[in-house]
């Protein structure tokens, strides 16, 4: 590829930038009142509304040249058709091939994936009936009450955010737990009140060496031993979900309760294989399909889109117009719904480890920033915890508002408050209050002249903060998937776009293995110093306190 910087349509969005560096939306809104029926798409039941960004149809225009001259649909068609993308774990990337409900074939060296996938989704769907149903006993005859899935990244952040977001599908006899943190407390808070007898453990690791799952595991294990005394009960109450069959096999599970999955998944896209059996548990397998079935309308609109109309690298490139033409370091996510509050945590981790890089996908160091930091939190109370912030600071901040139109529990005004809410944010992001504003409502106040004039410079606000709404019908299994495929498909352009692969993360695995060289050392009360004086000095200060080992 040809250096970003260098790209005509990159220098000709440097132009436009500086000509538009002085604009205010309320200008635009003022000049436009087209302007919402223009810059926003409805794709289903979900709305994307882009119109209050500092944007214009010029902007669009330049922003689409960029993707084009990027070859977005050239790669788009390399993803989804198996070509080896990942170049440097030399692997196709597919997650899409597990929600590809048309079944049409994709193949990976000359071999279609798509018969293991469908043997796969049988067998998740088969177990899963047998755990809902009450058919799969606990090694005492008892059903299964509780279901613990121990994982961490992908194998957790996934599971747990859907599980959350879909809770009101689920049944009240079965209770989903979520263990990641390598800090026991966790484990040992989430077994505390369970039942040996009617708990069933989901081991979630493509390795099966992962050190912070299977420590839990062997813990976990252990902990269910002390009830069950006899091995053989472990085939009732543990699962595996894993490419390493031997390692399944030492840790004492029947490999036909093994469900695999394939290289080309990654850990952060693995929600829609095996990774999704706590799911599937959780709200049935019929609604575990609809589930894929959003995801994949959302991977036909990508693919097949003209790039112009196309959600996923609309959002993409407007987040590259800010963090690369504005210099805006952060992104946030702020959903107004009270279940879809880990994902915040979800898209972070599937941003930041997927672009979070300072080499292109041929190893030379970028001169341009690549993946912002993702954060966020629910709306409501990030309005009485940090939106101040977002309003008065110097800071450009983009975000995104996720709303619901429909609540599923209403109770009085509660939902029509919510929302009131979360309109009224981005028109106040956008809209601010100018000094004429401010005296105006301060005077109507009663305020003096001396009064207004003390205060003037704190009740204005600057406005002209960029925002995209989407608010959604209602939250389904099928509109969750559609809107977490958006999201996949907007990290994947916006890699496209700084010429970065999204899809390893060789920086996570650094922490691992000095992390392996400290263990050992941490067994003894001799002094350290192998390492920096920092960490020996924290090492032997760790050493020399009591504690409990």
């Amino acid at each position: 590829m040809n250096p970003l910087t260098k790209l005509n349509s990159w220098q000709a969005l440097q132009t436009h930038q500086a000509e538009m560096s002085g604009t205010h939306m309320r200008d635009l809104f003022a000049d436009n009142p087209h302007r919402f029926h223009e810059f926003s798409y409805l794709f289903n039941d979900i709305l994307f509304d882009f119109s209050k960004n500092r944007l214009t149809k010029e902007t669009i225009r330049l922003l689409i040249n960029l993707a084009e001259e990027r070859d977005v649909k050239g790669w788009t068609e390399k993803m989804f058709s198996g070509e080896t993308i990942n170049n440097t774990e030399n692997r196709p990337v597919l997650h899409t091939a597990l929600r590809n409900r048309s079944n049409r074939p994709i193949y990976v060296k000359g071999e279609d994936v798509m018969p293991g996938v469908n043997h796969v989704l049988e067998r998740m769907r088969k177990f899963s009936e047998a755990v809902r149903s009450g058919a799969w006993k606990g090694f005492s005859g008892k059903p299964i009450t509780d279901v613990v899935n121990i994982g961490i990244g992908g194998s957790d952040l996934g599971p747990a955010m859907v599980t959350e977001a879909l809770l009101d599908y689920q049944r009240p006899n079965i209770k989903m737990h979520f263990v990641s943190n390598i800090d026991s407390t966790q484990l040992f808070e989430t077994n505390r009140y369970l039942n040996p007898e009617t708990t069933l453990f989901i081991i979630s690791s493509k390795t099966f060496t992962t050190v912070e799952t299977m420590t839990n595991a062997r813990s976990a294990r252990e902990w269910f031993l002390n009830v069950a005394k006899d091995e053989s009960a472990i085939e009732r109450h543990f699962v595996a979900i894993s490419t390493n069959a031997e390692e399944v096999r030492k840790f004492g599970i029947d490999l036909g309760l093994m469900f695999e999955f394939w290289e080309w998944v990654g850990g952060r896209y693995s929600v829609w294989s095996a990774i999704g059996l706590p799911i599937a548990i959780a709200i049935g397998f019929k609604r575990f399909e609809e589930f894929l079935q959003g995801a994949f309308e959302m991977d036909e609109h990508f693919r097949k889109a003209p790039l112009e109309i196309n959600l996923p690298v609309i959002m993409a490139m407007i987040g590259i117009w800010y963090n690369n033409f504005f210099g805006a370091d952060t992104h946030a996510i702020i959903p107004y719904d009270q279940y879809l509050k880990r994902l915040p945590s979800y898209i972070r981790q599937m941003d930041m480890e997927s672009n979070g890089k300072r080499v292109d996908r041929d190893g030379n160091p970028v001169d341009y920033a690549t993946g912002p930091i993702i954060w966020g939190e629910l709306g409501s109370n990030g309005q009485h915890a940090f939106f101040q912030l977002i309003h008065q600071s110097e800071r450009l901040i983009p975000a995104d508002y996720i709303a619901m139109h429909e609540n599923k529990h209403p109770i009085g005004e509660h939902h029509t408050i919510l929302l009131a809410n979360f309109f009224a944010q981005t028109e106040a992001l956008m809209k601010g209050k100018n000094a004429q504003e401010a005296a105006a409502e301060m005077k109507a106040e009663g305020l003096s002249d001396e009064q207004i004039a003390k205060l003037l410079p704190h009740k204005i606000f600057t406005g002209n903060k960029p925002s995209n709404s989407i608010l959604i019908q209602k939250l389904d299994p099928k509109t969750l998937g559609s809107l977490m495929a958006f999201y996949e498909h907007k990290v994947f352009v916006q890699g496209l776009i700084w010429n970065v692969n999204s899809f390893d993360q060789w920086g996570v695995e650094l922490g691992k293995q000095l992390a392996k060289a400290i263990q050992p050392e941490l067994s003894d009360n001799q002094p350290i110093h192998s390492h920096d004086s920092s960490t020996n000095s924290l090492i032997n200060y760790y050493k020399s306190h009591p504690h409990s080992r």
